[in-house]
């Protein structure tokens, strides 16, 4: 008997075990993939991925989807009118480029195209896409140096590398907690996490200009799916608790309590609330520009 399952052989376990019904739900692992993609084409975490896109490139059509699983993404971005070539190594109709035919063909597109392939060993031409987006998986690289070099040798001039939703760590010790908290690792044991510091410079190095970096508590892009809602309720709750143990005598006067916390937005945001270095392996997003 194998020690590890296949990362196919995994998703379809986890679907039956109701301990992770949740997980499967919010990561699209469901076995109806038009389920999947209408939920995450509606989801804060990809309007806030098109908002960064739209500020950043705005003329840009083509995107290549790197590492794109079920294709969740690409057909999101499809059905939003890019021009979009889809990558993915794993060829199931489970998680791989099969799921993603058969969403082409349920969507009826004609602007996606599929290829089977490692992010470090893609053919493309260089200086050929506006956007090159990966999500959750520029932690997987086996080369993270080549891998961020292909991303940018296919990209045009001006054109922007995406990277959403990746596992960061800050020493050994930090990713062996991450490792061993991650819910699938036993499962198929390929998780993996890189420092802030090695993702930037893995950049800089393929001629990429880090243009922003989104650390865990930044966006809705990182730390979905907790709701942009709910995220603000709760720094609003700790903040009513802060208040009213520091000033007693004015905790009945609401606007005392509005002008506290429009300060602390403006002073210190979420920090001392939401520290990101309680999450194991805590998600950080990039923009980077090919100069």
């Amino acid at each position: 008997m194998k020690d590890k399952m296949t990362w196919e052989e995994t998703i379809i376990h986890i679907r039956q075990e109701p301990e992770f019904k949740d997980l499967v739900e919010k990561a699209y692992f469901e076995e109806d993939l038009p389920l999947n993609i209408e939920r995450f084409r509606h989801s804060e975490e990809f309007i806030a991925t098109l908002q960064l896109i739209q500020a950043y490139q705005p003329q840009g059509k083509k995107v290549l989807d790197i590492g794109c699983g079920n294709g969740i993404s690409s057909i999101a971005f499809a059905l939003n009118g890019y021009e979009v070539t889809a990558v993915e190594p794993d060829s199931s109709l489970t998680i791989g480029a099969g799921a993603i035919r058969q969403l082409v063909q349920h969507y009826q597109l004609q602007n996606i195209e599929v290829f089977e392939a490692f992010a470090e060993d893609i053919k493309f031409p260089d200086q050929t896409y506006d956007i090159v987006y990966v999500r959750q998986a520029m932690h997987h690289a086996y080369d993270l140096d080549k891998f961020i070099a292909e991303c940018a040798r296919v990209l045009k001039k001006g054109g922007i590398l995406v990277t959403i939703r990746d596992h960061v760590v800050f020493d050994e010790a930090d990713k062996q907690w991450f490792l061993e908290s991650h819910p699938l690792q036993k499962y198929y044991g390929g998780e993996n996490a890189f420092s802030p510091t090695e993702y930037k410079n893995a950049m800089q190095k393929a001629g990429l200009e880090v243009l922003k970096e989104l650390k865990h508590y930044d966006s809705v892009i990182n730390y979905f799916p907790l709701s942009t809602t709910a995220f603000q309720a709760e720094i609003r709750r700790v903040r009513q608790s802060i208040f009213a143990r520091r000033f007693a005598w004015a905790v009945y006067i609401p606007l005392l309590f509005e002008l506290f916390n429009w300060y602390l937005d403006k002073k210190t945001g979420y920090t001392g609330i939401f520290d990101e270095m309680a999450v194991a392996g805590r998600m950080y997003s990039y923009i980077a520009k090919k100069i």
